[in-house]
C-alpha cells in the first residue's frame, strides 16, 4: 500500500527528532566534502539506514539518456558487477522515479509492483519498503533512496511518517552532493581525456618521442609515493609531512605536460637526427656527384686533347696516366665524401675534424658556367662542425624555448585551486640545482621538490629510451651511473636519486632492469 506524504506526522518526542536533524546535518557536511561517487553513495546509504533503523536498501541514480537506475550501492540485490542497472520503470524504486512520490509499503509481497526475483536470488525476506525521491537543483528526479525492513523491535517493524520526513529531508540533501560529486567526476573526466589528447599532439610532432610523457609520469609519481611512505618530504620541504591525493594528481599533470610546449617548435628542429637536415644532406650528396661527372668530364676532355694533338699511339702513357689520376682523384673524393658524411653523424666530434672540414671547404670544382666553387658552404663547415650532438646553438636555443612554450600554455588553462601548482613544477624540470639549468638558471632553493623528481625521471627516461634516432638507449644500470655522477656535481637531488634508486623506480614502474 501507499501512504500519501501529506498524512499529518504523529506526535514523536522533540528530543529524538532534533537529535536525527544534527546527525543529518552533520552528515551532510561530511557528503559536502566527498567527491568520490561510489563512496558518497556508501555514504548516504549507511546513514540513512541508521536514521530509519532499516536493514538493507539501496541508492539508485536516474540515467535519463538510457532511461534506467543505476546504482553502485546494493545491499539485498544478489550481481557480481560493481555496478546494476534497471529500466527506469521497474519495481518501487521505478514507480517513485517515474511519480516523484515517496512510496511506503508496508507488506512487499502484497504490492504487485516489488520484484520478488532478488530476493529469491538471496534468501532474503523483504517485508515492508520506504522509498523516497532524491531531487535535483532543477527539480527533477536525480534517484531514488530505498530502504528494506524497519527493525522488527523498533515502530512495531514499520516504516514511520517520521522516518518518511527526515528520509525525504536527507534524499534532497544527498542528491545535492551526490549531483555535484558526479559534475566533479565529468570535469576531471573531461581534463584527463584533454590532457590525454595533448600528448597525442605533442607525440605526433615528435614521434621520435612516443610514451615519454607517460613514463616519466609513471616515475616521477611511482618516486613520489615512496617518498610519502617513508615519510621523508619534510627533510626536503620542511613542515609538509607528505604528498596529499590533489599533489599526486599535480605531479602526475605536471609531467604528463612538461613537454607540451615542443608544438611551439619547429618540427625539423625536433626530429633533427643529424647535424644536416636531410634535404642539406641530399644536396651535398648532389653536389659531390656532380663533382664526380665534372672530374670525368674533365678527364674525357684531356685525353681528346692529347689524342688529338699527338695521335692516340703516341699519347699512350699520357692518356694511362690521366686514367690513374682521375681513378685517384675518385678514390679522394670517396674518402672525403665519407670523412663529411662521420662528421655529420651526432657524435662527438674528434680534435683535428674541425682543421680538415676547412680543408675541404678550400677545395673547389669547376662549377656551372666554370664558376668555381667550394665543396662545402660556409653553412655546412657551422653545422658539420657541431661539437656534440645535432643542433647548432640556435636550434639548441630553439628546442629549450619548449620551456617556456610549456608554461605559457599552462598558465594559460584555469586550474582549480587544489591544482595550482602545475605550470611552475612543469616549467622548471630543466633546471640544476648548481644554477646551470634553462630556462630561468634557478638555484637550489628556487627549484620545487616535485619538479627536482621530475628532472630525474625525465633525465633516466631519455638516456633509456630506444627509440630516439640520434642516439643509442643507455642500458639501466649506465643510466643510473650517469644520474649519479650529475648527483654528484650537484646538478640534480643526490638525496632523491638515491631514493629512486634504492626504490627501484624504474624496476617496479616501467620494468627497467638491464
Amino acid at each position: 500500500m501507499v501512504v500519501s506524504v501529506t498524512k499529518p506526522l504523529p506526535e514523536v518526542p522533540d528530543r529524538l527528532r532534533l537529535e536525527k536533524l544534527e546527525r543529518l546535518l552533520e552528515v551532510a557536511k561530511a557528503m559536502a566534502s566527498q567527491r568520490d561517487v561510489k563512496a558518497l553513495m556508501d555514504i548516504v546509504l549507511e546513514e540513512a539506514k541508521a536514521v530509519a533503523e532499516a536493514e538493507r536498501g539501496t541508492v539508485w541514480l536516474l540515467d535519463r539518456d538510457r532511461k534506467e537506475l543505476r546504482t553502485f550501492v546494493a545491499q539485498g540485490l544478489a550481481a557480481a558487477k560493481s555496478e546494476l542497472r534497471m529500466p527506469e520503470d521497474r519495481g518501487i524504486a521505478g514507480a517513485v522515479a517515474k511519480g516523484g512520490r515517496t512510496i511506503r509499503v508496508h507488506d512487499a509481497y502484497a504490492d504487485s509492483r516489488f520484484d520478488r526475483s532478488q530476493d529469491e536470488q538471496t534468501g532474503f525476506r523483504t517485508r515492508n519498503i520506504l522509498a523516497v525521491p532524491m531531487w535535483a537543483v532543477d527539480q527533477t528526479v536525480f534517484g531514488v533512496l530505498q530502504l528494506l525492513n524497519k527493525k522488527e523491535n523498533v515502530d512495531g517493524g514499520h516504516f514511520t511518517d517520521v522516518d518518511q520526513e527526515l528520509l525525504t529531508a536527507f534524499g534532497s540533501q544527498a542528491a545535492a552532493a551526490l549531483q555535484s560529486a558526479l559534475l566533479y567526476e565529468e570535469n576531471r573526466r573531461a581534463f584527463e581525456g584533454f590532457i590525454d589528447a595533448s600528448v597525442i599532439a605533442i607525440e605526433a610532432r615528435d614521434p621520435t618521442t612516443s610514451g615519454h610523457s607517460g613514463r616519466v609520469a609513471q616515475l616521477t609519481v611511482g618516486l613520489a609515493e615512496v617518498v610519502n611512505r617513508l615519510g621523508i618530504r619534510t627533510q626536503w620541504d620542511p613542515g609538509e609531512d607528505g604528498f596529499d591525493e590533489d599533489e599526486i594528481l599535480e605531479i602526475q599533470y605536471a609531467a604528463l605536460l612538461h613537454d607540451f610546449g615542443k608544438i611551439g617548435v619547429r618540427e625539423e628542429v625536433l626530429v633533427k637526427a643529424d647535424k644536416l637536415y636531410p634535404h642539406e644532406r641530399d644536396l651535398l650528396l648532389h653536389r659531390l656527384e656532380y663533382v664526380r661527372r665534372t672530374m670525368e668530364s674533365d678527364m674525357w676532355r684531356r685525353k681528346f686533347d692529347l689524342a688529338s694533338s699527338a695521335g692516340s699511339a703516341a699519347a699512350g702513357a699520357a692518356l694511362a696516366e690521366e686514367e690513374a689520376r682521375y681513378r685517384r682523384e675518385l678514390i679522394e673524393l670517396d674518402e672525403l665524401q665519407e670523412f663529411v658524411l662521420a662528421c655529420n653523424r651526432p657524435t662527438v666530434l674528434e680534435e683535428g675534424h674541425f682543421e680538415r672540414l676547412r680543408e675541404v671547404q678550400k677545395r673547389v670544382f669547376r662549377g656551372p658556367r666554370d664558376a668555381s666553387t667550394p665543396f662545402l658552404s660556409e653553412d655546412e663547415v657551422v653545422k658539420l662542425s657541431i661539437r656534440r650532438g645535432s643542433l647548432s646553438v640556435s636550434e639548441r636555443l630553439e628546442i629549450e624555448s619548449h620551456v617556456t612554450h610549456t608554461y605559457k600554455f599552462l598558465k594559460k588553462i584555469p586550474w582549480s585551486r587544489n591544482l595550482r601548482n602545475v605550470p611552475e613544477i612543469a616549467y622548471g624540470h630543466h633546471e640544476k640545482l648548481d644554477g646551470k639549468g634553462y630556462p630561468l638558471h634557478l638555484g637550489k632553493e628556487a627549484i620545487r621538490l616535485q619538479t627536482r623528481m621530475m628532472t630525474i625521471s625525465d633525465i633516466y627516461d631519455a638516456l633509456t629510451a630506444s627509440d630516439r634516432p640520434y642516439k643509442k638507449a643507455v642500458p639501466h644500470i649506465k643510466a643510473l651511473d650517469i644520474l649519479s655522477d650529475e648527483g654528484n656535481k650537484g646538478m640534480i637531488d643526490q638525496r632523491l636519486l638515491q631514493v629512486f634508486i634504492e626504490a627501484k623506480i624504474p624496476e617496479t614502474r616501467l620494468g627497467k632492469s638491464t
